[in-house]
């Protein structure tokens, strides 16, 4: 089996780390073009990748006949116009999150890609691959605990980045949480509200930091999420299953821990999310370059778990704004030709 080529397109942090993941750590793939907005960056960048060269505009770098595969670690604001090219040149692309950064322009790349008739949009939820998401998946589905109730959730930063304001904790932060309601519980999200309690004196001025949300599903069940993203401490993702016949928590560093069962309750705080997700990663991009070689071309979310998530994020920060309960707007997946759920 030949090499996936593969083009990644922005190379900061998350798009640096995927080129030493493919590069070392992922098989039949290799990283044949490297792009950024900074020149210098994917230079250097390149320089440490045996085989790869640098394409300086994105399209071409999608376009390019020596590329089989797209990985898109742009800023979202690109994304839109960089997937659609994806979609013309009929090559699988791994996105990411957001698919893009507002829900109308979400929707028209499900919709352009239904009307391709076929899928090649994955996105990087990459909390779907991590294996205690994956065992308490399992653990829902199996049954064991009958019903499952509730979701109680905490998403905790040490810093976030200059310029980050309260929007972006709902759209960079609590959009992990919006994915992980719909994988875990197998439904849409129907309702979110966002409340902000008095600030952290160490948060930049203007910062609505902490908050919590709190999302209603289909069928009425309820998740609670404390965002937190400048604690100073470490990087702390939590999630906690209430079922009908028992309760199992992850995220303690420690593998699952279940109440059910005696156990040790012990652990450390993980530094950052690459530690942390480390794992996820790997599996994720495994999965996906495997998938393209079988001409899948996607194992995990897709355009429409984009989308969706866009929309309940885009519900988020109008919450917000109001203080108050918004109606999560979903457009009916069978309203558009083409699309398969």
């Amino acid at each position: 089996m030949s090499d996936l080529r593969i083009a990644v397109l922005g190379v900061g942090v998350m798009g640096a780390d995927h080129v030493a993941r493919i590069t070392s750590r992922i098989s039949n793939a290799r990283v044949a073009v490297i792009n950024d907005y900074l020149p210098e960056k994917a230079q250097e960048i390149t320089a440490s990748v045996p085989g790869a060269r640098v394409v300086n505009d994105p399209m071409d770098a999608i376009a390019d006949p020596d590329v089989d595969a797209v990985v898109l670690a742009t800023p979202g604001p690109t994304h839109e116009k960089q997937l659609l090219a994806c979609l013309e040149a009929g090559k699988p692309v791994l996105c990411e999150k957001p698919l893009t950064t507002d829900v109308q322009t979400s929707l028209a790349v499900v919709k352009a890609e239904a009307e391709l008739g076929k899928r090649l949009i994955q996105v990087g939820f990459m909390r779907r691959f991590d294996n205690e998401y994956a065992q308490l998946k399992a653990l829902i589905d199996g049954g064991e605990f009958g019903e499952p109730l509730l979701l109680h959730c905490a998403h905790r930063n040490p810093a976030v980045p200059k310029g980050f304001d309260s929007a972006m904790v709902v759209r960079d932060s609590l959009v992990h949480e919006v994915d992980v309601t719909r994988f875990l519980f197998g439904e849409e999200i129907a309702s979110i509200q966002i409340i902000t309690p008095a600030p952290n004196p160490a948060a930049p001025q203007g910062l609505a930091d902490p908050q919590i949300a709190i999302m209603r599903t289909e069928s009425g069940r309820f998740v609670d999420v404390e965002l937190f993203v400048t604690t100073g401490i470490g990087y702390e993702v939590r999630t906690e299953l209430v079922a009908e016949k028992g309760s199992a928590i992850i995220g303690l560093d420690v593998g699952l821990i279940r109440k059910s069962a005696p156990g040790v309750w012990g652990g450390r705080i993980t530094p950052g999310f690459r530690e942390r997700f480390g794992q996820a990663y790997d599996t994720e991009f495994q999965r996906w370059v495997d998938a393209v070689h079988a001409g899948v071309n996607v194992d995990g979310p897709d355009a429409w778990d984009g989308y969706a998530a866009a929309a309940v994020c885009d519900a988020g920060v109008e919450s917000l704004h109001t203080r108050r309960p918004v109606e999560v707007q979903i457009v009916d997946p069978s309203s558009i030709k083409g699309l398969s759920r």
